[in-house]
């Protein structure tokens, strides 16, 4: 990868922007419908060659892995050492900083048993709670669906008040795709963030979507079967709402387009972690995304 020595505000914003160099490339995406968010932040990267990095961390609880995952997001223009999926890079991994056979022991249907006691996080046997007056007490108000109950987000939000260090990523993980010439100088625990999606499909031509129509009219033995016309129709009209979406998320969300990112690479330029001063009140907080976790 060519490394520019000069560093440009304009260029660090166009790798933001850019992020999705490939299919299985993503943005940090703090409300995922999949996963309840716990924690998250950003650790800010640069050497004296022009080297630089962002990188970010999501701590969540996903229900379908059955496990508290720590997401890190790699951004940059030095990534190294990427993971890879069907062929293709990734922008992050994946690390799991809760011992699973521990952790399953503890949970069931996504609740807290009344009889765990601990989690093993990283080598340390820490206590968790049931006294719904610590969660109180933490500003966690209980869903409670069944009196009593905590739920494993529930009870790994209030964790990482107590044991951030443990929950958060270490520098050996931080540094995974990331050179070691970097030095870390900035580290932000909150700021004021926007999702930033866009729905990856690929051209259809007309041929390729009869093909897909009369496959598909095939299989189902034809008996009820929609017109091709209204089938090419449906499909379009989705191709259109897919491509207004991603309008709106370039438009509005993209990193570029707000104060975070822009005051981010004034600083990576500048070298001067006092440069960020926002004004926008950070949103990072699990209070805020209420849609994470909810599919």
């Amino acid at each position: 990868m060519h490394i520019v020595t000069d560093l440009d505000e304009e260029d660090i914003l166009s790798k933001l922007d850019n992020y999705k160099w490939g299919y299985y490339c993503h943005f940090i995406d703090l409300g995922h419908a999949y996963s309840y968010l716990i924690d998250c932040r950003l650790n800010v990267f640069k050497d004296d060659s022009g080297k630089w990095a962002i990188v970010g961390e999501r701590l969540g609880y996903n229900p379908r892995a059955g496990r508290i995952m720590l997401d890190i997001f790699y951004f940059g223009n030095c990534l190294i050492n990427l993971e890879s999926y069907n062929g293709q890079d990734t922008n992050y991994y994946s690390v799991y900083p809760i011992d699973m056979e521990r952790f399953s022991d503890t949970g069931y249907v996504e609740v807290l048993t009344k009889d765990a006691r601990f989690w093993d996080i990283r080598g340390n046997k820490v206590e968790l709670s049931h006294q719904r007056e610590d969660y109180v007490d933490a500003g966690i108000e209980l869903k409670e669906y069944e009196p009593g109950e905590i739920r494993l987000e529930e009870a790994g939000r209030w964790l990482i008040i107590k044991h951030q260090d443990l929950l958060r990523a270490t520098d050996q993980e931080l540094y995974k795709s990331i050179p070691k010439s970097l030095k870390k100088i900035l580290v932000l625990d909150e700021w004021y963030h926007r999702d930033y999606t866009e729905i990856s499909r690929p051209v259809v031509s007309d041929e390729h979507l009869r093909a897909t129509y009369e496959l598909s009219k095939k299989m189902s033995r034809g008996a009820g079967y929609m017109n091709y016309e209204d089938f090419a129709s449906l499909f379009r009209r989705q191709e259109q709402f897919n491509s207004d979406f991603n309008q709106d998320q370039w438009l509005n969300n993209r990193p570029s387009s707000y104060e975070t990112w822009q005051l981010l690479a004034k600083v990576i330029v500048s070298g001067d972690p006092s440069v960020y001063q926002p004004s926008l009140k950070p949103n990072t907080h699990w209070k805020n995304w209420p849609e994470s976790g909810s599919l």
